[in-house]
């Protein structure tokens, strides 16, 4: 068994279709962690240890206010790291 955080996964699914339309966003490695750090910094954690957990993760991740947590806490990670980047978007 393995013990894993479900809202990565999640997070980095949301994460990476928010970038694929917005290209005045960095998608570099460094910017890409940083941003879901923050997020996930600022969202409930879903550890899960069983495929059943797993199961159970992903019927509440339908629900329309999960996404929308991650959205918000993803905007404002993007925004933040936005703000504080040194590099050219690329």
């Amino acid at each position: 068994m393995k013990l894993h955080n479900y809202m990565e996964n999640t997070v980095f699914h949301v994460l990476n279709n928010l970038l694929l339309k917005r290209n005045d966003i960095c998608t570099c490695e460094k910017c890409r962690m940083d941003i879901a750090a923050i997020a996930l910094n600022n969202l409930p954690t879903r550890y899960v240890v069983t495929e059943k957990g797993e199961l159970y993760t992903k019927l509440n991740e339908m629900e329309i206010q999960f996404e929308a947590d991650i959205i918000k806490e993803l905007v404002r990670a993007i925004e933040k790291v936005s703000r504080a980047t040194k590099h050219d978007v690329e």
